[in-house]
């Protein structure tokens, strides 16, 4: 026989609502699991701001960057989701990728978000190898394009 799990009030990875036996109003708790599952699955953000959009649209989901204003004010490094004329804050875990749709580039968060930095081209050196340094400009560039770096 297998041992029930006793279950806390949210989960513990992304803090979604649990519902509970005779609970009220339960739509409200599986409304809000479902608003934060929606915004991070396959998880794009419009790009990085400190400052919230005037006009933000639901559905649409940014990351608020370091100094936040307004109602971002308090909330640098999560995901900030619209849903229906409401923001809902995600404080990120590891492992969560987003596709910033600004740049077309994945980034990751492990302790921290990561952004590839992208590397210079070539320059300087006793001997120039102009092909090599073409070549490499031409990976750079695709890289970019790929949305890699």
């Amino acid at each position: 026989m297998t041992i029930p799990i006793n279950f806390t009030t949210t989960t513990g990875r992304f803090n979604l609502p649990l519902l509970f036996a005779a609970q009220a109003q339960k739509e409200v708790y599986v409304n809000e699991a479902l608003a934060i599952v929606d915004s991070l699955l396959h998880c794009a953000i419009e790009g990085i701001g400190a400052t919230p959009p005037t006009t933000p649209v639901s559905g649409t989901n940014w990351l608020v960057a370091a100094g936040g204003s307004g109602v971002w004010a308090g909330q640098d490094g999560q995901i900030a989701s619209y849903q229906e004329d409401n923001c809902i804050f995600i404080a990120p875990r590891d492992g969560v990728s987003v596709l910033n749709r600004a740049t077309g580039q994945q980034i990751h968060y492990y302790g921290g978000w990561q952004t590839p930095a992208i590397p210079a081209a070539p320059t300087g050196g006793t001997i120039v190898d102009t092909q090599a340094r073409t070549a490499i400009t031409s990976l750079i560039t695709a890289l970019q394009t790929a949305g890699v770096l």
